[in-house]
């Protein structure tokens, strides 16, 4: 009885908080909610000009991401699968882009 109550919970997908992608690490997949600065948040340094270049590159509400690659000096830059095609982007840069992610196969989050 415990194993099946155990194997229930763990198979469930868990609620997971939304973070930027440039916090992900290698093996992150989840679904673009939002790129640019949140509304009210002075501590954000990202610009017009930034936004717009991500959001003409792909990275709009809805895009899936997966990180499938970090470098070796800092974990910088990253290399993204975004939905069919892959891009390399610093991380001060994925900073502007929320990601929620998605549950691993084990239930728990990546």
């Amino acid at each position: 009885m415990y194993r099946r109550e155990y194997t229930e919970i763990t198979s469930q997908d868990v609620a997971v908080a939304p973070v930027t992608l440039g916090k992900g690490t290698k093996g992150m997949r989840g679904t673009v909610i939002r790129v640019g600065a949140a509304e009210g948040d002075p501590h954000c340094e990202i610009g017009a000009e930034l936004e717009r270049r991500l959001m003409e590159i792909g990275f709009v509400e809805g895009a899936s991401v997966e990180i499938i690659h970090e470098g070796f000096i800092r974990r910088d830059p990253i290399a993204v699968k975004l939905d069919d095609m892959r891009v390399a982007l610093r991380r001060r840069d994925a900073e502007a882009i929320l990601v929620r992610v998605a549950p691993s196969n084990g239930g728990s989050a990546i």
